[in-house]
């Protein structure tokens, strides 16, 4: 295999879309002996995530407060997806312990996490010697090691701050804001997006997964310089208080409030059908499916790809496979496209 065939991907977010996607994508990652790769499929020569750092609820709140150390609950859901072994030790890693408890409520990698901190006494080697133990595809990396916490402006005028404050908060948002607001960046986030030539963000909640990793210092300045194709994945459902009634060009608009204008290349969307029962079950807590509201993203210049992403089961979450093979195309097909109108011969890039 030629090195030419290997693609620098980074993917940016936090919570349960994130490791969705790395599930996905760690199948991709290259490691000899391929010798030749199906056309089908784009190689990964290297697979970075990225990761909010703003929890402060369950049992990363708990540790945070108590030891003063980084939330640990989405780096720990990250390792896990790009284990290869995901028998014993992932499940390990996932188990939570039951009773009420000091130990009730905290997942074993969290403290796993937490004591190889206290031992290294750096989160970063915390996070490497746990990524070598469950033998992980790809790198993770907090998008800050500040303490930093979020804050909320809803539309009323309110501020409130906490992640599991906001998320849990019926009023809208106007705007989200970290604490403090010019926290620096970890520097090999900032070097993998210049190597990179595929960067992802979401899925993921909007205001509280998100946008905290583009608020870091540096963050959303070092994408746009990128020659990366920068793919935004819509999310599957509303969530209750934090989205409520937002369509995907919502979510696309409140990012470029953010950020100071437009961020992405292209959009991918799911247009599978959510089951009537499933999708009764989600309306009775006050989620909806996330509309597409195609002509406004077209609109603002992007690309958009419609796949059937969702997977079986009993929640609506996206198919790890799907999504991952849905990101290898985009790149195949937005990146001919490109290169065809650079020659002069015009291409429909949606």
């Amino acid at each position: 295999m030629k090195t030419g065939d290997l693609l620098n991907v980074v993917s940016i977010g936090g919570g349960t879309g994130l490791a969705c996607l790395l599930k996905g994508l760690k199948h991709s990652v290259y490691e000899p002996p391929i010798i030749e790769a199906p056309l089908r499929r784009l190689w990964i020569a290297g697979l970075t995530a990225v990761v909010t750092v703003s929890d402060d609820g369950g049992s990363s709140g708990r540790l945070r407060s108590e030891l003063r150390v980084l939330p640990p609950g989405d780096i720990r859901n990250c390792m896990v997806a790009l284990s290869m072994d995901e028998s014993l030790l992932s499940r390990l890693f996932q188990y939570r312990f039951a009773g009420s408890g000091q130990l009730g409520g905290h997942s074993f990698g969290n403290l796993f996490l937490t004591a190889l901190t206290g031992i290294t006494g750096d989160f970063l080697s915390a996070i490497r010697v746990s990524s070598r133990v469950l033998a992980i595809r790809g790198k993770i990396y907090p998008a800050t090691l500040q303490d930093v916490r979020l804050e909320a402006e809803t539309e009323d005028g309110r501020r409130v701050r906490g992640e599991s404050v906001i998320s849990q908060g019926k009023a809208r948002i106007a705007r989200v804001s970290l604490v403090p607001p010019h926290c620096a960046p970890v520097p090999a986030v900032l070097e993998a997006i210049r190597k990179a030539d595929i960067v992802t963000v979401g899925p993921g909640s909007l205001y509280t997964s998100l946008l905290p990793n583009l608020l870091v210092r540096g963050v959303v300045e070092e994408i746009r310089r990128a020659r990366a194709l920068k793919i935004f994945i819509g999310n599957l459902m509303t969530q209750p208080g934090e989205t409520t009634g937002m369509s995907a060009a919502d979510h696309l608009e409140a990012i470029h409030r953010h950020v100071g204008g437009p961020l992405f290349d292209g959009v991918i969307l799911n247009n599978a059908p959510i089951a009537g029962d499933l999708l009764e079950r989600y309306r009775s807590q006050g989620a909806e499916p996330v509309r597409s509201d195609l002509k406004r993203i077209r609109a603002m210049g992007l690309r958009v790809l419609e796949r059937a992403l969702l997977a079986r089961g009993t929640a609506v979450r996206h198919d790890p496979d799907r999504l991952a093979e849905t990101v290898h195309y985009a790149f195949r097909r937005w990146r001919a496209a490109a290169a065809r109108n650079r020659g002069g011969g015009g291409s429909d890039l949606s």
